[in-house]
């Protein structure tokens, strides 16, 4: 009885945690369309987080729909003269409108408030990284450790280049090192490449190539990940670690640079699974997300706040990917209307959308599978 009342207490709060952050980033995501759709003057008809059977909603003065619908992976914002979500225009319905009618339907505007309008849902998305890493780094501020190597282990990348214990690493090709999460960070992604690293040995600077192994590590939820690894270790000294708080200005700087850093790894990772270097076994889905929000919440509410600022970020870049049905394949469409001085044809943007339909389905389908293959092999 225990062992279930068990599992049923952490199924809750695997629930609880999955839905509190996906419900922050998809309701900013959806926000930042509906403000610069109002901005441009283009009518709301709903607003919703979630999918299918609304639970329960209200209307606002300007007679847009609010609510909460029932699937929880996802949202939308339904425009004025929109057929679905997807903001595929409702052809019919348009052509039934009065001019004045029309006027205030987001097919009616002109490509660049359109675009504006798409872009701005990925845009909240990296903003709300921005703000929450800020509001840690300001109020909690941001742990960091001396980038000193306490231990070198046998057979690893640093030993065979000639790292010691008591290195301080000052510089990696140029770059200046100012933390040892500094070092993690560029070693990780730079898996078989050669860097230069100048390190204090002692009071004289010393130069030293090495190339760090690529090697599968645990995530530390369950998973694993393929990164560089130099094989050292930072120091335990206490005297080595600090809590550095930021004044309103700076932690903005660094919750951009934090956010900018999550974006540029997704990216690349990405860029690797494409050209075939990297396996597409990483890419997890809602059973994914859920398990290591479960997992992050029992860890407090501040990392469960940064877990949302991660997924924000992601749920932002897959949203710009150019695949029809998702923002990015829209902004597509309204650069080739720039371009050519009037929209693509009907017929091209309808095989579009379907084509886009099937790519994302593929990709749910395929990130779901890792889940369950996940769990099964876990």
């Amino acid at each position: 009885m225990d062992l279930i009342s068990g599992y049923l207490t952490q199924s809750a709060t695997m629930l609880a945690a999955f839905l509190f952050v996906l419900t922050i980033v998809v309701f900013f995501h959806e926000l930042g369309h509906f403000l610069v759709a109002r901005w441009c003057g283009v009518r709301v008809d709903a607003f919703s987080v979630g999918f299918g059977r609304e639970l329960f909603g209200f209307n606002d003065r300007h007679g847009t729909r609010w609510k909460l619908s029932l699937i929880p992976l996802g949202g939308y914002v339904k425009f004025a003269g929109d057929d679905n979500a997807a903001s595929v225009p409702d052809r019919d319905g348009l052509a039934a409108m009065s001019e004045a009618e029309r006027a205030g339907t987001f097919p009616a505007k002109p490509v660049w408030q359109r675009a504006a309008v798409v872009a701005a849902g990925p845009i909240a998305n990296f903003l709300l990284s921005i703000a929450i890493f800020a509001l840690v780094f300001s109020v909690y501020g941001k742990v960091v450790t001396t980038p000193l190597l306490q231990e070198i282990r046998p057979g690893s990348a640093a030993e065979q280049a000639g790292l010691l214990p008591g290195d301080l690493v000052l510089t990696v090709d140029g770059k200046e090192i100012a933390t040892f999460t500094d070092l993690q960070r560029i070693v990780s992604a730079s898996a078989d490449i050669p860097l230069t690293l100048d390190v204090d040995r002692k009071g004289e600077v010393v130069r030293i190539v090495v190339t760090p192994q690529y090697t599968e590590v645990s995530d530390g939820f369950g998973g694993t990940q393929r990164v560089g690894l130099l094989g050292v270790a930072r120091s335990p000294n206490q005297d080595d670690l600090k809590v550095i708080r930021y004044g309103p200005v700076e932690a903005v700087a660094e919750g951009a640079k934090e956010t900018w850093f999550i974006a540029a790894r997704t990216l690349d990772y990405l860029s690797k699974v494409i050209t075939g270097r990297e396996s597409a076994e990483q890419l997890g889905g809602p059973i994914r997300v859920a398990q290591v929000s479960g997992q992050v919440a029992e860890l407090g509410i501040i990392p469960l706040l940064q877990l949302a600022a991660v997924l924000s970020v992601s749920i932002g870049l897959l949203n710009l990917m150019p695949i029809p049905m998702l923002d990015g394949g829209h902004l597509v469409y309204y650069a080739a209307e720039a371009v050519r001085g009037k929209p693509l044809s009907e017929r091209v943007q309808d095989a579009g959308f379907r084509i886009g339909l099937a790519i994302v389905l593929m990709l749910m389908v395929f990130a779901t599978w890792n889940d369950v293959s996940r769990l099964a092999g876990g």
